[in-house]
This record gives structure tokens, sequence and C-alpha cells, in this order.
């Protein structure tokens, strides 16, 4: 069904179960009577452009979506969708290139709302040895596919099992956010994956732990990391608001120095 056959008022009802709101809940938050938002929903009442703006915000909805919102109610997409390649992108990816760089000798990564690789720096080599098939890094690269894919990292990912389940557990939050279809069937087909699991029995959680970590085999090393991800605040693109970067820091003083020792490899090459 295409967004033009869908009613305004079915969307937003739509995205108010999956926040798991009430309509009394969201007529709170938006300082509107639930009688009104009942209307809406039903289709009884045409809401004004300002109004499908104000619920967006209020649902927290994707700015991708906004625009689907907008549509089916009648009106003109609000937010821009451009390219990576358009000029008026150049500062914001310059910026990106810019944290990438400084993020090394540790491993960074930009991806877009699909999880492909849009670029990565020098430090990420460690990541992608001995990755047994030349597909999973033919662009666009999916690194949560190169992640988890048998052939791919999770051979040398020691802590498979619990790195799997936070990876899935991520990706089933963004689902449940955006509705996305792509995402929707590349859950499905990560959770088809090998578990890495040997009992049916969790890991346990270290007690002085603060993250679990992923740590990944590296010649006689293991390379324990922790992440963060990064997004551009205040986007008024959807392009833009769809692009986050994941940055690697070591969570142990070996893993410290042999991601030093790389990078002056790589410098005298």
């Amino acid at each position: 069904m295409t967004t033009s056959e869908i009613s305004a008022g079915s969307l937003i009802r739509e995205w108010r179960t999956r926040r798991r709101m009430s309509q009394l809940d969201l007529a709170m938050e938006a300082d509107i009577s639930q009688r009104h938002l009942s209307f809406v929903e039903s289709g009884r009442a045409q809401p004004s452009r300002e109004m499908v703006l104000h619920l967006a915000e209020q649902l927290s909805i994707p700015l991708r979506q906004r625009n689907q919102l907008l549509l089916a109610a009648g009106f003109a997409p609000s937010f821009s969708e451009r390219p990576l390649t358009d000029a008026t992108l150049a500062p914001a990816l310059a910026a990106v290139e810019t944290v990438l760089k400084g993020h090394e000798p540790f491993p960074a990564l930009a991806v877009d709302r699909h999880w492909n690789l849009v670029s990565a720096n020098a430090a990420i080599g460690p990541f992608l040895a001995d990755v047994s098939e030349p597909a999973l890094l033919k662009p666009p690269v999916n690194v949560l596919r190169l992640s988890l894919h048998p052939s791919g990292v999770a051979p040398r990912i020691v802590n498979l099992a619990e790195w799997r389940a936070h990876l899935l557990e991520r990706l089933k939050h963004q689902n449940d956010a955006t509705g996305d279809p792509v995402l929707i069937e590349l859950e499905r087909e990560l959770r088809a994956y090998p578990s890495g699991l040997r009992s049916s029995r969790p890991a346990p959680v270290e007690p002085s732990g603060i993250v679990h970590p992923l740590r990944l085999a590296h010649g006689d090393a293991v390379l324990s990391f922790i992440s963060t991800i990064t997004v551009f605040g205040t986007p008024l693109d959807v392009t833009l608001s769809e692009l986050a970067i994941e940055s690697f820091f070591p969570a142990d003083e070996q893993t410290r120095t042999v991601l030093v020792r790389l990078a002056k490899e790589r410098a005298t090459r």
C-alpha cells in the first residue's frame, strides 16, 4: 500500500502504538484534547500541516517517516533528502572525515540508515583481516552482515554470542523506531546466522564490567573494544539525519598498544 492510500490518522495511530502510548498520553504530550486526537486518528478531522509536524515531534518520528506522514495528510514534504554527493552536504561529510581521521589510531566508521558503510578510517584494518567471502567487502558493504556472517568477521569474534545479541538488540530497537522494511529483512537474515552459543545458558556478566566489549582475535592477541555512536544534532536533511559514526576505543592497555603499533607500521609503508 502506498503512502497516498494510507490516511494520516492511521499512520499517527500506528506510530502511537509503536511508541506504546495511549491516546490520552499523546494528547497530554501534544497539549490537545483526546477527543480531537481521536477524530484525527479516525479520519473525522483533517489535521493541519502544523498539527502533523507537532504530533510527529511528540512521537519522535524520524524525518523520513515525517515526510511520509505529511504526504499522507496531503502536504508536501518538509525535509529534503539529498544524495551524499550533493554539494550542500560537503561540510557535513568533511566533518565526518575529520572525526574519523581524528580518532586514529583507533578504528571508526560511518554508516547510513541501512548500516551500509559510508566511510572508515585507516585503523579499521584489523576488523577486515581474514574475511573469507570477498562479496562481503564489495560496495555497498553492510557492516552488520560483515560482522555476523560466518564467512565475515564472526569467526574472529571471541565473544560472538554476546556481541551478536548486542547488535541484534540494537537493530531491533531501530526497527521498532522506524519500521523500515529493509532493516526488518536484514534482522531476519542476521538472526539466521550461527549464534556462537555453545549452550542454552547465557554467558555470565562480569560483576566489575561497565559494558559488553567486542573481543576480536588478531594474530596471537585478542583486541578488546568499547564503542560509541555519534549522530548529527538537529539535522534538517533526511540523509544527514540517518548518518551515524561508530567509534571504537581500546578497552585495555594491550589493545591500545597493538593499535598504536599498527598505526606506526602503516606510516612507514
